[in-house]
């Protein structure tokens, strides 16, 4: 015969349903199934059905066992008790002792969506209420019955979960709190990046001084504009001319950027959310205290609330020093730390260090291809005035030669900020302006201590 191809409900699925009341056996007894299979057979022809065999099959379709959970809830304990392969009783005896070694942290994850709900529990009592075996159970429910007898079951689970959890959200949260406090510290303590902002402003100043007046300050996202801004000939932007003038005349502060340390590390890090990991390591430290002040015998939880409680105020303290010293340096830069989060105000100073860097290899390849259009047979040029700042620069670096870069994060530089920022307090320096200003028109002087 066909197969007909339909999508047959199990055993457990038809408890209760109208399947279980049918008696299809009684047809096939009343009926002569011969013209059927006459006019359905396939051209292969096959053994007949043997009716005795079909009866034998029927008998096994009303549910042997009985069922207290709802099926689809049944099919997944009965797949995650296969998964970690121990027996029921095994299981429910390391989550009364609090064995982590026993129950891998996957399984325990898993097994707390099981936990008994209320409407469970009430099957479960009234079954036992009874008198009923509990061998007219499935496997899933007898694992259920014993699961739900053991004390505090959700709160021990939660305890094993949380213990077994600890090391790793430990290892994830301290680097992002010493990204925050390395990047901050060095953006704020920076003496030669505080140097180039002035000479930027400088330049602002100077520019704009004719139409807006002097300014004291500009938004840090006015670094990008240094690129959009070019000059008559539409060859070089003001940080390419910046930039000369630094290399020419303020040399000292072209590796700017090695004091700066994590910046793009520091830019991936939600300040809020690690906050929010801590505030939730402390609250499950809190219910495994508790978990002990009952089962105070437990040498488990005896041993890692003792090994762990320093470390975890010890993180609790960086999260708290990581929050103020962000606060204290979006503030120093002028900017709003309640709106300004660090994937927006690390990122500008990246950004600003990448254009720097290429912009000195721009100007570097600007040097090297005048050098190359220079002949032997050219007399030689009177001195040209400061209206060709790059003649200078060319000789200059004839006669210089920059050191070597340090690289980021060497020698153990993010340890050294942060161990200074623990044994001094995080203070705020605010440094006064003058209130000077030039008129317009008046010419600015461009040395290694500008006023305004």
């Amino acid at each position: 015969m066909p197969l007909f191809n339909w999508q047959a409900l199990k055993s457990n699925q038809v408890a209760g349903t109208i399947f279980n009341e049918l008696d299809d056996e009684h047809v096939l007894e009343e009926l002569n199934m011969s013209a059927f299979e006459e006019q359905f057979k396939t051209k292969a022809q096959s053994t007949p059905v043997d009716l005795g065999t079909l009866k034998m099959k029927m008998a096994h379709k009303t549910p042997s066992k009985v069922s207290l959970m709802e099926p689809n809830r049944a099919k997944n304990l009965a797949i995650t008790l296969r998964k970690e392969g121990m027996a029921a009783s095994d299981i429910c005896c390391a989550i009364e002792t609090y064995n982590q070694k026993a129950l891998s942290l996957d399984f325990l994850e898993l097994l707390e969506r099981f936990i008994p709900t209320e409407y469970e529990m009430k099957l479960i009592h009234s079954y036992e209420c009874d008198g009923r075996s509990l061998d007219e159970l499935s496997e899933e429910d007898r694992f259920m019955v014993r699961f739900s007898k053991i004390p505090r079951l959700s709160q021990r689970i939660n305890t094993l979960t949380f213990m077994g959890n600890f090391p790793e959200s430990v290892q994830l949260i301290q680097p992002q709190l010493n990204a925050i406090i390395a990047a901050s510290m060095s953006l704020k303590s920076s003496s030669k990046l505080k140097k180039i902002l002035e000479i930027i402003l400088a330049f602002g100043n100077y520019m704009n001084s004719s139409k807006r007046g002097a300014a004291y300050g500009f938004r840090l996202q006015s670094l990008d504009l240094l690129l959009d801004t070019k000059s008559t000939d539409r060859r070089q932007t003001l940080l390419h001319f910046i930039v000369n003038i630094i290399q020419d005349k303020y040399p000292e502060l072209q590796s700017f950027y090695t004091e700066l340390h994590f910046l793009d590390k520091a830019a991936l890090v939600s300040v809020d959310s690690i906050l929010q990991d801590i505030r939730a390591l402390d609250r499950g430290m809190e219910v495994t205290r508790r978990e002990f002040s009952v089962e105070k015998e437990n040498p488990v939880l005896q041993r890692f609330i003792s090994s762990n409680t320093e470390l975890l105020n010890s993180l609790t303290a960086d999260g708290k020093t990581a929050q103020d010293v962000y606060d204290s340096v979006v503030e120093y830069f002028g900017e709003n730390s309640k709106t300004t989060p660090p994937s927006m105000f690390f990122p500008v100073f990246v950004r600003f260090i990448k254009a720097y860097k290429q912009a000195e290899q721009d100007n570097d390849q600007r040097k090297k291809h005048i050098l190359n259009c220079e002949t032997p047979s050219t007399p030689p040029k009177a001195p040209v005035t400061s209206k060709l700042p790059q003649m200078d620069l060319i000789a200059e670096l004839k006669k210089r030669q920059v050191s070597p870069l340090v690289r980021e994060g060497k020698d153990g530089a993010i340890e050294d900020i942060i161990t200074d920022l623990r044994n001094q307090p995080y203070r705020r320096t605010d440094a006064g302006r003058r209130s000077a200003k030039w008129k317009p028109g008046q010419q600015l002087q461009v040395s290694s201590d500008i006023s305004l």
